[in-house]
C-alpha cells in the first residue's frame, strides 16, 4: 500500500506540474528526419519486406473531403450492386503495414478479386507523406468517419464491407453508426469501444514521459508478452513505426485517438432506443492481445443475432499478419453468412476437378425469413447472419464465439 501511495503520489506532483506549464508541450519525438515523398520513400519501400507487395494493379487517389484530403489506393472497379471492401488501419500503421501480408495471402486473393477493394489512409500517415504545418488540427475520430462518404461517392460505391484494425475498426464502427445505409457489413478487429477516462489519460501522459513515441505504439499493438520477446515481427514493426510513418503526424493521430469518446453502442433490447450496429459484424482478435478486453466488451453491446465473435488462438496483437490464412478463412465464411459464396481453389487437393473461382449470389435458405436473391448484381440483399460451415448457410444464428 506505501509503494501503491508513492506511486500515486508521484503521478499527481507529475500532473499538477504538467497543467501548470504555460504552453503545454506535447511527447518529445525522436531525433528522425520526416519522411519526404521522392527517393528516400522509394528507398524505404523497397527495402521493407512489409512493403514489398507488387502494387502495379493499385491505383492511387486523394480525395477531397470535409475534413481535409484522404490518400486512398483502390484496385478494380464497381461490379453492379456488389460492395466494395474498404479498409482502415490502425494507428501507428497505414494500409501497407497493416493490411499488406494479408491481402497478399493466396486465398485471400482468391476472394477479393470478385470486389472492388479500397484501403484508405488516415490523414498523413502514408508512406511519403508530407508534414502538417504547424498549428493543423487532426480530425476527431467522428470526424474521420465523415470523411469516408466522400471516398464511397468519389468512386460510386452503393456500400461497402468494411475491415478495421483498432484505431480503424472505431472510424469504421463509428461510420456504420452514423451512416447505416453504406455499410452491409463490417470485421472489426482489436476493437476498443470505450473512450479514455482521466486515468487511462494520466497514465498515458506518464509513459510519455518515459517512452519514445513508436515504444507507446507498439505496446498498443502488441502484447506485453510479445514484447518481452521482442520477436522479428515486433522488431519489424518497431523499425517501420519509426522510419515509415512520418513522426509528427503520427503523433497527432495518436493524440486524437486516446482522446476518443465511448462509441455508444448497446445491445437492443437492454436500454430504451438503444444505439447499435445494424449490419452483420466479425469482431476478431488474438488470445494474446492487448485489445482482448475491450473486444469482449464490443461483442456484449452488439446484437448476438448478427455478431460473430472470433477469438484466434496463438495469435498476439496482429491476427492479420501473424494468421493470414485462418482470419481468410473466417471472412469467406462471413461473406457466405451475407449472401456471398466463393467457391475457392483448394491447394491441398490434388488431381480431380476443382470448382473455379467465383463469387456468386447465395439463394436464401427456406429457413430465414429472408427474400431470395436469384443474381450477383440484383437488389440488394438483406444480410443473413452468420455460419460455422458452409453448410446450411443462410439460416439464422446468434452470436457464435470461435476459437481458432
Amino acid at each position: 500500500m506505501k509503494v501503491l501511495g508513492h506511486k500515486i503520489e508521484l503521478l499527481t506532483g507529475l500532473l499538477l506540474h504538467d497543467v501548470t506549464m504555460a504552453g503545454l508541450q506535447e511527447l518529445r519525438f525522436p531525433e528522425e528526419k520526416p519522411l519526404l515523398r521522392g527517393q528516400d520513400a522509394a528507398e524505404l519501400e523497397n527495402s521493407d519486406t512489409f512493403l514489398l507487395a507488387v502494387d502495379t494493379d493499385w491505383k492511387e487517389h486523394d480525395i477531397e473531403t470535409p475534413y481535409g484530403l484522404l490518400h486512398v489506393v483502390i484496385r478494380g472497379s464497381p461490379k453492379g450492386n456488389r460492395p466494395a471492401i474498404l479498409t482502415y488501419h490502425d494507428v501507428g500503421l497505414n494500409h501497407k503495414l497493416c493490411f499488406n501480408t494479408f491481402f497478399n495471402f493466396e486465398d485471400m486473393q482468391e476472394i477479393t478479386k470478385h470486389f472492388v477493394v479500397c484501403h484508405v489512409d488516415a490523414p498523413g500517415q502514408q508512406v511519403g507523406a508530407s508534414q502538417f504545418p504547424q498549428g493543423y488540427q487532426f480530425p476527431s475520430m467522428e470526424q474521420l468517419a465523415a470523411m469516408l462518404p466522400s471516398v464511397v461517392q468519389h468512386f460510386g460505391f452503393k456500400y461497402v464491407i468494411g475491415i478495421g484494425v483498432g484505431a480503424g475498426a472505431y472510424v469504421l464502427a463509428k461510420f456504420a453508426l452514423i451512416f447505416p445505409d453504406l455499410v452491409e457489413g463490417l470485421v472489426l478487429m482489436n476493437i476498443d469501444p470505450n473512450g479514455k477516462g482521466w486515468i487511462d489519460w494520466a497514465a498515458t501522459k506518464l509513459s510519455g514521459l518515459t517512452s519514445t513515441l513508436p515504444d507507446m505504439v507498439l505496446s498498443h499493438l502488441f502484447s506485453q508478452e510479445e514484447l518481452v520477446s521482442n520477436t522479428e515481427l515486433v522488431q519489424s514493426y518497431r523499425q517501420q513505426i519509426g522510419n515509415v510513418v512520418n513522426q509528427a503526424n503520427l503523433q497527432l493521430f495518436w493524440n486524437m485517438y486516446n482522446s476518443r469518446r465511448d462509441l455508444d453502442i448497446n445491445r437492443p433490447g437492454m436500454v430504451p432506443n438503444a444505439k447499435t450496429l445494424r449490419c452483420p459484424v466479425m469482431l476478431v482478435v488474438g488470445d494474446n492481445a492487448p485489445a482482448e478486453d475491450g473486444v469482449v466488451e464490443c461483442n456484449s453491446k452488439l446484437d448476438p443475432t448478427t455478431t460473430t465473435f472470433l477469438k484466434m488462438a496463438d495469435s498476439g496483437g496482429l491476427p492479420q499478419v501473424t494468421q493470414p490464412g485462418k482470419l481468410t478463412e473466417a471472412f469467406k465464411y462471413f461473406l457466405q453468412g451475407m449472401g456471398y459464396i466463393a467457391y475457392l481453389k483448394d491447394r491441398r487437393l490434388s488431381g480431380g476437378a476443382v470448382p473455379s473461382a467465383s463469387m456468386t449470389r447465395l439463394a436464401r435458405s427456406r429457413t430465414a425469413s429472408l427474400t431470395s436473391a436469384s443474381s450477383v448484381d440484383g437488389s440488394r440483399p438483406q444480410a443473413c447472419t452468420h455460419s460455422e460451415s458452409s453448410e446450411g448457410l443462410g439460416q439464422v444464428n446468434h452470436t457464435m464465439e470461435v476459437s481458432c
